[in-house]
């Protein structure tokens, strides 16, 4: 049963094609060899039978002749007009010593058997040499009997023809149904690249359903759970948002009120307290921002790493840089940009020494950020990159903020149809990569 797996199309095109034309292939096999098995080779051995028999007749009326070659001439007018049989003896001459086959080797068989049967000389054939004619050659006393008798009198000749008959007819049907299978995969095509596209977040307002019915169903499901989770994401960001606004006017007044109070040691831990309540507010609306928003645009990806790494410079963070170049993909911008944000401030958190990494990796472009910290245990990675976890046991991650660094920059991954990975650096601390689609 593996074994059957391991050699079975895997694309729905070549499974269909497949299930229509495998079966009409073994019928028409199976139709085949019963006509060439009974019928054919049948009338066949008759022919050749028959033949057999005139030319058996012909070579006794020779030997009761004694040698009268008048008197075989005579025979042998009388034998091309009765029985198309063209005789011509040969003194002195021998057998052939080789022969050549025909490639439906059933003619030479049937000939071969009948011959043996009802001549008792020695004889030879051919049945390639002459496209319409078969040669016979019989070996008497004092020289050969050449017998040249019409294709048609030793095989029926229409087997070729209802061979061919059966290959045209299966090559016809195999690209009917290759023209009507690709018609009804096409629609199947369509939603799948339609549910990848808005799986990397791109819009898909040209798509439409079409197909069979239910592939259609499928298509109305899929438009009505696009529709859903683009109510979600708005509904999700709404929440987030109005949520922040409502924060964020209590919070101004506190801040008011302390740059009013004289300096003290709490004022300032007061202030301090309202800024990370600030960051966290912010930190929250990033990861509720709905993803649809922004259109995928092809962009150069090194290009928008250097301008992170570049902003991350200003503020006195060493980074090292390198990228290959001609990096295109389909991304949006802003979102991939607020990813290398997060990475790479979770990185000059950590360490010292920062390097960003952008380069193809087959079908693929990778943008890793590396640290010299104390980087995360690999039995902790899953646990990571969840929301609000921030692993303080191990590396304090995000301090400034809730534990959604890692997690925003996964999520942008996802949304534009790649992958994050976490891993270890060769600097000994943590390596984090943005795997997207090229």
């Amino acid at each position: 049963m593996s074994l059957i797996r391991r050699f079975t199309p895997k694309g729905l095109f070549a499974r269909t094609l497949l299930i229509i034309v495998m079966p009409v292939a073994l019928m028409q096999v199976a139709v085949a060899w019963s006509f060439f098995e009974e019928h054919w080779e049948t009338v066949t051995s008759r022919l050749s039978e028959g033949v057999a028999g005139d030319i058996a007749m012909m070579t006794a009326l020779y030997e009761q002749s004694g040698g009268d070659l008048d008197a075989f001439d005579r025979l042998s007018d009388t034998a091309y007009e009765t029985m198309r049989l063209s005789v011509d003896f040969r003194p002195a001459e021998t057998l052939p010593t080789s022969r050549r086959s025909s490639f439906f080797r059933t003619l030479d068989r049937t000939l071969n058997r009948a011959l043996s049967d009802q001549i008792t000389n020695d004889f030879w054939f051919d049945t390639t040499r002459y496209p319409s004619y078969v040669d016979v050659r019989v070996e008497v006393d004092d020289g050969v009997l050449r017998f040249i008798a019409l294709r048609e009198r030793v095989f029926a000749t229409t087997g070729h023809i209802f061979l061919l008959w059966i290959i045209g007819a299966s090559t016809l049907l195999t690209a009917v149904s290759v023209v009507f299978i690709r018609n009804q995969v096409k629609p199947i095509r369509r939603l799948a690249d339609a549910a990848e596209q808005f799986g990397r977040g791109q819009d898909v307002a040209h798509f439409r359903p079409a197909g069979a019915t239910e592939v259609r169903q499928a298509a109305h499901a899929f438009l009505e759970m696009r529709a859903r989770i683009k109510r979600h994401l708005e509904q999700r960001t709404a929440i987030l948002a109005g949520v922040s606004h409502d924060l964020r006017t209590p919070l101004t007044r506190l801040k008011l009120q302390l740059a009013l109070m004289p300096a003290s040691p709490e004022r300032d831990d007061a202030k301090s307290d309202i800024d990370a309540m600030e960051e966290m507010l912010d930190e929250y609306l990033d990861f509720a921002r709905g993803q649809l928003v922004e259109a995928t645009e092809s962009h150069d990806l090194g290009q928008l790493a250097e301008q992170v790494v570049e902003n991350a410079r200003r503020g006195e963070a060493e980074i090292a840089f390198e990228s290959e170049a001609d990096l295109f993909a389909q991304v949006r911008s802003v979102t991939v940009q607020r990813a290398l944000e997060n990475l790479i401030g979770n990185a000059t958190s950590f360490g010292d020494t920062v390097r960003v990494t952008v380069k193809r990796a087959g079908s693929r472009i990778e943008m890793s950020v590396e640290d010299n910290g104390p980087g995360i245990p690999e039995d902790q990675y899953d646990e990571a990159l969840k929301p609000f976890n921030r692993l303080d046991e191990s590396r304090n991650q995000n301090r400034k903020g809730v534990g959604l660094g890692l997690a925003i920059a996964r999520d942008v991954a996802r949304n534009h149809g790649g992958e994050m990975r976490l891993g270890r650096s060769d600097l000994g601390g943590l390596k984090a990569t943005l795997s997207l689609p090229g």
